[in-house]
């Protein structure tokens, strides 16, 4: 067999990258996405003019690289997509730097800091095209000074900037060019606000992300309005791929009459309930693709207000088919089936708004005590070990004590009597016990809880266990029992 090693052509490869398809919203995520997996707790979105040209930089104060990681950053494909990953890089390929920012600019520009060390490095692709070589510029610190929002910068760090925009399409009035800009920022604003809310609020399990345009900090928008307690939310659910967890969680927006206008209409988002409802697909917390019901119910009014999370890790990235913008995933025909039933019973649920209006429908979020986990078994109902009370007593027992509590859980899990209740309940369901809970019982669990969130008001502590079973359904008892513990306390 005969080989041929064909000679490489930098400028016609380069140019086809720039047209895999970003936004300029999806760009900027892109180099966020590096932000974040570098530990960044801040990043700054800055653009500006350097005489009629425009320029956007995205600097961070995450750790930085040290000069040969940069220019292997600098390279294309610098990842292998197979390779395993940190549980929290948002990376796939590494593409992301390279492909964003040649989709909009033709001259990328990266200074880090790292360890008292700096470098930069730049790609042009006109000196590429001309040269038809990976010519890589590296800029000295005289150069570097020039930059526009370079002192932005801290003492760790990374500085990306664009310039050279020739896909911002400006359009051809020159008095309009500031406007149509801040239009095209303020766009990508409310992308970075969607996609990546539950880092820029700060959501339990991670560490909180500012970011900011212009030193206008991003308030975080929430796709499910989960704070309201006029939607309705169903029990979550553990759908497991081998060893690798996805997590499912159901909700069903408020309907008009029972938010303010203004409410309703912010969360009906840019394209209206009917097109915003679906799947909302976050990878590693970060959101991927949204609006979709992938092809397993239609786009219907009735189904409008229905919005399903779902939670997936890195790890199952080549079974979603990620694509290189990270805004496109097809979920696994083993996942497919599971979420099928899933769509069913919260396109059943979202129904209600509509057609029982005169209803009360639950309101709260609430945290149960049980969990119901799906697997290649089957469906089964375990003891949720992340139930708050649950979860207080275990953080403070000793690493053996903790694993011998865990094992008496999962056997009182297991030892459910599922056909004696399934029995009792279809033959005479208004003689089950639901278990009511007694004051006595409810203070020493609020006391439990208290414990490992002191200094709290008595309303925000009353706002943190309203939504946690059992004072979720005794919420009159719970209110007058928490005065007295906060004074105690």
């Amino acid at each position: 067999m005969e080989e041929s090693v064909l000679p490489p052509a930098p400028a016609a490869m380069i140019e086809a990258l720039r047209d895999i398809g970003y936004s300029l919203q999806a760009a900027v995520a892109d180099i966020i996405d590096n932000s974040i997996s570098a530990g960044a707790r801040l990043v700054d979105i800055r653009y500006g003019w350097q005489g009629d040209q425009p320029w956007i930089a995205i600097i961070d104060n995450g750790d930085g690289m040290s000069p040969p990681e940069l220019i292997e950053a600098m390279r294309l494909g610098s990842k292998n997509p197979r390779a395993t990953r940190s549980r929290n890089d948002l990376g796939r390929f590494g593409l992301g730097l390279k492909t964003a920012s040649f989709s909009q600019c033709r001259q990328l520009t990266v200074v880090t800091r790292q360890s008292g060390q700096q470098s930069a490095w730049q790609w042009d692709l006109d000196k590429v095209a001309a040269r038809n070589e990976w010519v890589l510029l590296s800029f000295d610190t005289t150069q570097q000074a020039g930059l526009p929002g370079i002192e932005e910068l801290q003492s760790q760090g990374t500085y990306v900037l664009w310039s050279k925009l020739d896909r911002l399409d400006l359009g051809g009035n020159s008095a309009q060019v500031q406007a149509v800009m801040n239009a095209r920022i303020d766009a990508t604003r409310q992308h970075i606000s969607l996609v990546f809310h539950r880092f820029l609020c700060g959501e339990k399990g991670l560490k909180r992300v500012d970011i900011r345009v212009n030193y206008a900090p991003i308030a975080p928008f929430d796709p499910f309005n989960a704070k309201s307690l006029s939607g309705n939310v169903l029990p979550g659910e553990r759908i497991f791929i081998g060893n690798e967890v996805v997590k499912v969680q159901a909700y069903t927006l408020p309907h008009h009459s029972m938010v303010s206008p203004d409410e309703y209409e912010k969360y009906a988002g840019e394209d209206g309930y009917l097109k915003n409802q679906g799947f909302y697909v976050y990878r590693n917390c970060r959101l991927i693709v949204h609006g979709t019901w992938f092809r397993m119910a239609k786009m219907a009014e009735l189904t409008k207000l229905a919005r399903v999370k779902v939670d997936i890790p890195n790890t199952l990235d080549h079974l979603w088919t990620l694509d290189v913008r990270k805004s496109r995933a097809i979920p696994p025909e083993i996942l497919r089936r599971r979420l099928k039933q899933v769509v069913d019973q919260i396109c059943n649920g979202s129904r209600r708004p509509y057609t029982h209006r005169g209803t009360v429908m639950a309101n709260r979020q609430t945290k149960s005590v049980w969990m119901r986990r799906i697997d290649r078994d089957g469906i089964n109902y375990q003891i949720d070990l992340e139930h708050p009370i649950i979860s207080e007593l275990r953080m403070d027992l000793a690493n053996e004590e903790r694993r011998r509590l865990d094992a008496i859980l999962r056997l009182v899990g297991m030892a459910f009597p599922a056909p004696q209740f399934f029995n009792d309940f279809a033959n005479e369901p208004n003689r089950i016990d639901q278990g009511g809970v007694n004051s006595g019982l409810l203070q020493e669990l609020l006391t439990l809880i208290l414990e490992g969130n002191t200094g709290l008001s008595r309303e925000s502590f009353f706002d943190l266990v309203s939504c946690i079973e059992p004072f979720a359904s005794n919420l009159e008892a719970t209110r007058q029992i928490i005065p007295k513990l906060i004074q105690e306390n």
